[in-house]
């Protein structure tokens, strides 16, 4: 039977002390006053019930990124390339939305949902295929696709979408009210935020991702070729299917966290100046919460906090940069965590084993 590791609990939470701690001596350094700040960060976060519905909505899509890193890491690859299979899905997904607006809304919203999480699956179904037949680097070809999808995102919607769905050059209209994934009810209970269903549906998502990884012979397969992909195939396991399999769960995961942030937050797709944001926070998500279900749930709430909180430091004069100083200084903390494992002492269980 399993015991609790409260060091392996510690480690995650000291480093988000220290990435606190960080940030307030930055902010002594530049002359604002660290506890009126994270004052302000809380107060703008907790204020009103706005706030914390865009809180929960933020989560969602980080929540689905971060598994999609996290499947992938514990199949031995560093996938990075969320942001692209995010903007796939959210590409896709609105496009879909937009070219067939009669469906009903009980068959548009799995629909969209399925068509997402395809999207994303195929972008991230050639770094896949790349690493498990030929052996290139997964990290290389994730980072340069995301390019690619940016681009080529930009390039559709120039000269390939059709002008019906546009509203003007750069954006398409918004989905209709069988699409969108927002609800009344919900924007009711959280004064008019962009809550929307996309956070019941990550949590589902977590729940089965937590139940296909521990409970499943596919699970196994994954965790047991990532810690020695030799041995796994000793065992008679297929090193190549299991990883162009994990690559494919995580595209889907990511490009359903990009359906989501799509349909549920802006309803629309437009030209991205960049790859979206949710793809790396995603990853710092996982790594935060250690790659696991309930890490990454905990994890997804302390940085849409953050998120959430950042422009309220403004009412000091406290730049939003700053928010981001913190959020990396935890990362940082996160990836030295060995010297952190170092200086927390080890706990000693009953009968005298450490």
């Amino acid at each position: 039977m399993k015991t609790f590791d409260l060091k392996k609990f510690l480690v995650p939470v000291v480093a988000v002390l220290f990435g606190f701690l960080f940030g307030a001596i930055i902010m002594l350094i530049f002359g604002y006053n660290p506890l009126w700040g994270y004052e302000d960060l809380l107060t703008s976060a907790f204020g009103t019930t706005r706030s914390i519905g865009e809180i929960f909505r933020s989560m969602g899509p980080l929540i689905l990124t971060a598994l999609s890193f996290a499947v992938a890491s514990q199949a031995g690859l560093f996938n990075i390339g969320m942001s692209g299979q995010a903007l796939c899905g959210w590409m896709a997904s609105v496009w879909f939305a937009l070219s067939f607006p009669d469906i009903p809304r009980l068959v548009m919203i799995p629909l969209l949902i399925i068509i997402g999480m395809l999207a994303g699956a195929l972008a991230a179904a050639i770094p896949g295929i790349l690493r498990a037949y030929l052996g290139t680097s997964e990290v290389i070809v994730t980072i340069m696709l995301n390019y690619v999808v940016l681009f080529v995102s930009t390039y559709l919607i120039h000269y390939k979408f059709s002008k019906n769905i546009l509203a003007e050059k750069d954006s398409t209209l918004q989905v209709g009210a069988n699409a969108t994934f927002r609800t009344e009810w919900l924007s009711s209970i959280t004064n008019n935020s962009r809550l929307n269903i996309g956070i019941f549906i990550a949590l589902i998502v977590l729940i089965l991702v937590y139940i296909m990884m521990t409970k499943t012979t596919l699970g196994f397969e994954i965790r047991s070729v990532g810690l020695n992909p030799f041995a796994s195939e000793y065992a008679g396991m297929s090193s190549k299917r299991i990883v162009v399999s994990s690559m494919l769960i995580a595209g889907a995961l990511a490009g359903l966290g990009g359906t989501i942030e799509g349909l549920g937050t802006f309803q629309n797709f437009f030209v991205q100046p960049s790859s979206p944001s949710i793809g790396f926070d995603g990853m710092a998500v996982a790594l935060l919460g250690q790659n696991s279900p309930l890490g990454i749930l905990f994890s997804s709430f302390l940085f849409s906090i953050l998120k959430v909180g950042a422009p309220g430091m403004n009412k000091t004069g406290i730049p939003p940069e700053i928010v981001s100083i913190v959020i990396a200084s935890i990362i940082f903390f996160v990836g030295i965590k060995y010297v952190i494992e170092k200086i927390i002492p080890n706990f000693k269980e009953k009968g005298g084993k450490a």
